[in-house]
């Protein structure tokens, strides 16, 4: 991390399908060992799998369940005089949609279904419909945001 100056965000060029920004940094987190193309497939697979069960634009669809995953509150740690507490501060925009991209990635892979696009598809219904790990990963956040409101003037 430079100390002179903040790093400069690299321009990310929209995906080749649906000409989507955000389903390119998508794309970008979920990709392995610089395998773009693989990346790809799941991504296209899981988003025509959407398409036919709910019969909706399949790029609407990814942004409507980003939207229920993305968080607007988090705890952060802060000393004070010897003691750690937990400050709940907003989250700014393009952090809320890293952390939703995140768990989103998480809780597929953590899902049972036999391939990726398969459990991708799969968690992306269940966050459209505010269920699902990554839905739950998000309200446990604000519970916990919730429960520490009382640490909020430590906030800096």
């Amino acid at each position: 991390m430079s100390r002179r100056h903040r790093a400069e965000k690299r321009e990310i060029l929209p995906d080749a399908k649906y000409g989507d920004t955000v389903l390119t940094k998508f794309m970008n987190n979920l990709m392995l060992d610089g395998k773009k193309s693989v990346a790809e497939g799941i991504v296209y697979g899981a988003l025509e799998r959407v398409e036919s069960k709910l019969k909706r634009a399949p790029v609407e669809v990814f942004h409507e369940a980003l939207e229920n995953i993305k968080p607007s509150v988090e705890v952060k740690s802060r000393r004070v005089g010897g003691a750690t507490y937990q400050v709940p501060v907003e989250v700014p925009q393009n952090r809320s949609e890293a952390l939703a991209i995140r768990w989103l990635i998480k809780a597929s892979r953590a899902r049972n279904e036999h391939t990726m696009a398969e459990r991708l598809a799969s968690e992306l219904l269940d966050a459209v419909n505010t269920r699902g790990s990554a839905v739950k990963k998000r309200e446990d956040t604000h519970k916990m945001a919730e429960a520490n409101k009382a640490f909020s003037h430590y906030r800096w």
